[in-house]
């Protein structure tokens, strides 16, 4: 079953303004279903098939004489020595729109690829897991706060009947490692690696602190900065970078940690039943990171900057999450809970008394939290987390 995608608006609007498409994202959002679903009369070929991948190694001119345009071509890190070729038939063509569509999962390789050789001539979009909107559409949406982050929102577990997300997720990690990482770099201990992801995942919603995942993994800090490069270019880990009055003394603060996927935290600190999830003293955190990949999801499917930061100051005044529209702050405390309070409010009062000239006058703010009721207390939203899906 093919669940359709919110940023399928997205490319229709920009699709005829260039010659080659490029969707990137991490592995098993979607990308080949989302192509493959708006260009069903293209030719395909997959990268990954080893006589197409050799071909395009070997001799990229008696590839394209093989697989002509309108063309989609999957996974195209493996082989970029086509993006020369692509270029030269692009100008050929006049730079007829969406000739080629191309797919791809490390954004390491892919994005300098095409800027050196597709300069002006690809739009690149980003394919992430379902946004809570898709997920809903699909009919397979469990709004229970616990099922909902165990069940984490890659595609094949909502279009398919899974008979164990948490062996899903197993295997996604262990393909990563397998597929993508030793792609990139060379990993002498996988099992070193694999509690590096682990630490990670124990750190959702945290600030980033190398020195402390160094020290723990006993290995440099220089690997552990480029392991956090991987992870961040492969779409595994997020980043979420603070905001202060002055955009110059925030770019030197150090950002947050998230996952792409709560799915994949679940699984990396073995959590696998509901019941566990309820237990688990990071499920504050673990709720925090589905709410703001989903407000990211919504700012990526719409093609626009994110325009989200966090707020932390020295007297530890703290806001989960800000969104800034319009050149003013919205800001937003995430919790956990399926109650609300009025004291669940006071963090995002105080930042907004403290900065009353970044303000949203359209809109106070919002409490994000996990029951089924959608109210207003003392000016504030309070929103059920299904129902984030248009905040942002």
């Amino acid at each position: 079953m093919y669940i359709n995608r919110d940023i399928e608006i997205t490319i229709r609007k920009l699709e005829n303004d260039y010659p080659v498409l490029t969707v990137i994202g991490p592995r098993q959002s979607g990308k080949t279903s989302l192509v493959r679903h708006l260009y069903p009369d293209y030719n395909y070929v997959n990268l990954e098939e080893v006589s197409s991948y050799q071909l395009a190694l070997d001799s990229p001119e008696e590839f394209f004489r093989f697989y002509k345009p309108p063309l989609i071509i999957d996974e195209i890190q493996r082989a970029p020595e086509l993006l020369r070729k692509i270029q030269i038939l692009s100008d050929e063509s006049n730079q007829k729109p969406k000739q080629f569509i191309l797919t791809g999962s490390q954004e390491i390789h892919i994005k300098g690829d095409i800027t050196q050789s597709l300069a002006g001539r690809s739009a690149i979009f980003n394919v992430l897991p379902l946004s809570l909107n898709e997920m809903i559409r699909s009919g397979n949406f469990n709004r229970e706060r616990d099922s909902a982050l165990l069940k984490g929102c890659y595609p094949k577990l909502f279009s398919q009947e899974i008979s164990s997300h948490f062996h899903y997720y197993q295997n996604y990690i262990s393909t990563y490692i397998q597929k993508d990482v030793k792609q990139i770099v060379s990993i002498q201990d996988e099992r070193v690696f694999y509690l590096f992801l682990q630490l990670l995942a124990g750190r959702v919603g945290q600030l980033l602190n190398i020195s402390a995942l160094a020290n723990d993994l006993g290995v440099a800090r220089k690997t552990i900065n480029r392991w956090i490069s991987i992870l961040e270019a492969s779409h595994i880990i997020y980043f979420l970078y603070p905001w202060g009055p002055s955009r110059t003394s925030s770019l030197v603060k150090t950002p947050k940690i998230y996952f792409c996927d709560t799915g994949v935290v679940s699984a990396l600190l073995n959590i696998n039943t509901a019941d566990q999830m309820l237990r688990d003293p990071l499920r504050g955190s673990i709720f925090e990171n589905y709410c703001v990949m989903e407000a990211m999801k919504q700012r990526n499917n719409k093609a626009l900057p994110e325009n989200l930061y966090f707020y932390r100051d020295k007297y530890k005044t703290e806001v989960d999450l800000l969104f800034e529209k319009g050149r003013k702050m919205v800001p937003f405390e995430i919790k956990s809970s399926d109650r609300y309070n009025k004291e669940q409010l006071s963090k995002i009062k105080k930042f907004a008394y403290q900065n009353q000239n970044y303000l949203s006058e359209e809109e106070k703010g919002a409490l994000i939290y996990a029951g089924d009721i959608r109210a207003e207390l003392g000016g504030y939203q309070i929103v059920p987390f299904t129902e984030i899906g248009n905040l942002f």
